[in-house]
């Protein structure tokens, strides 16, 4: 049987983080939403998203196929009701569809809402928790990351704690093997479990408060103060003060400046001095802009930071006002506040935008990504030029 994630229409109120992968890519947690369905499943996945990501994510059909929500957070109970599912039957709550079994091979995201119509249902009573908005990323991190310590530490030791390193509720920190501790570390675990992965690094000085989740390679820079429902994802460089933000995977934020309430994904870099507002000064509810529906929307928040689509960069000293998104590829500088949404591929700050070259934002995508050993893929490019002619309009309205 083949495990196949897939996307809803909810993934257009995850944009800009769904213009460059499917939901099931989105760090929430310890985990990718993709990493715990395979856990809690047993098996590799694949991916039925939009058309012009297929070729990054290419789904694998065969003559007997799991479907499940790729924005759906798994559980054991979610899990074991999937697994029961017949052939040509779905699992529902409410209006939701959670998971299906088919023995259909020719699936694509266009045309699954009405293949699975035609399914027999079997409805699903308990809650379930799914990301429908940005937002929920860091929202429901919280809950997240206390759910993937405890599946991820079931029956398993944590390594020691090195010596001239202070901890409270040590029955709540896993260190895997590898990780490095440097002394003058001070980690309260007593507010949440903090989980370190293997090869990640805390140096010196460092004071974190659970919970919190560094991934693999991590590294968090002297001093860092972190506080919980954080997730550092692999690869990331992180320092400064930090509250509630996930951070997907190799990205940088080096240096000091407060970011609280955020979402960053893969590939970016904010400069020294970077300051994220995060609560409005009258304490009002936060406004986003949602760039598919190209319109503001509440969030029902008090508290919302900076959303930053992948390979987007800030210059120093770069201030971002409440509930600001920026899309994929942008360069960002200046010393006063940008707009509040600023679109893919775009490059300025306060006193204006124009379109980032596409051939330049490749270019430096590349090189950044060179420093890990890592380079884009045609299909990667090809997927980057989509998003780049997708969101011309929006430049046009937006970029002046």
């Amino acid at each position: 049987m083949q495990l196949i994630l897939f996307d809803d229409q909810s993934r257009f109120g995850l944009m800009p983080f769904t213009r460059t992968r499917p939901a099931a890519d989105i760090r929430c947690g310890i985990f990718t939403m993709r990493e715990r369905w395979e856990k809690l499943l047993g098996q590799k996945s694949s991916s039925i998203t939009e058309a012009y990501l297929q070729q990054v994510f290419p789904p694998d059909a065969a003559d007997d196929n799991l479907l499940v929500n790729g924005g759906i957070f798994a559980s054991s109970t979610l899990a074991n009701a999937i697994k029961a599912l017949q052939p040509e039957s779905k699992l529902v709550k409410d209006d939701t569809i959670i998971a299906a079994r088919t023995t259909r091979k020719e699936l694509s995201f266009d045309g699954l809402a009405a293949t699975l119509q035609t399914f027999s249902t079997v409805s699903f009573e308990e809650k379930i928790n799914q990301l429908k908005n940005t937002w929920d990323i860091f929202s429901q991190n919280d809950r997240a990351i206390r759910e993937d310590f405890a599946i991820i530490t079931e029956g398993r030791q944590s390594d020691v704690i090195p010596e001239g390193v202070t901890v409270t509720g040590k029955e709540n920190l896993f260190i895997e093997p590898g990780a490095i501790v440097n002394a003058g570390t001070i980690i309260n675990a007593a507010t949440g479990p903090v989980y370190l992965a293997k090869d990640a690094e805390i140096l010196e000085g460092c004071m974190l408060r659970g919970p919190i989740a560094l991934g693999e390679h991590a590294v968090l820079k002297m001093g860092a103060k972190i506080y919980g429902g954080t997730t550092i994802g692999e690869g990331c460089k992180v320092g400064g003060e930090i509250s509630n933000v996930v951070f997907f995977a190799n990205s940088n934020k080096g240096h000091d400046g407060y970011l609280g309430n955020a979402v960053i994904g893969e590939w970016c870099n904010l400069g020294a001095d970077t300051n994220c507002s995060n609560l409005k000064n009258n304490y009002d509810e936060v406004k986003i802009w949602d760039e598919y529906n190209n319109k503001s929307i509440k969030t029902g928040l008090t508290f919302c930071g900076l959303l930053m689509g992948d390979h987007s960069k800030c210059g120093i000293n770069t201030m971002f006002n409440t509930g600001t998104v920026a899309g994929v590829s942008c360069n960002i500088y200046g010393g006063n506040f940008p707009e509040k949404f600023i679109p893919s591929f775009c490059w300025g700050g306060s006193e204006g935008m124009v379109t980032y070259d596409f051939n330049r934002a490749m270019d430096t995508a590349n090189r950044m990504m060179g420093r890990r050993n890592k380079s884009l893929s045609p299909a990667e490019i090809e997927m980057y030029r989509w998003i780049f002619e997708q969101t011309t309009e929006q430049r046009n309205i937006f970029a002046k």
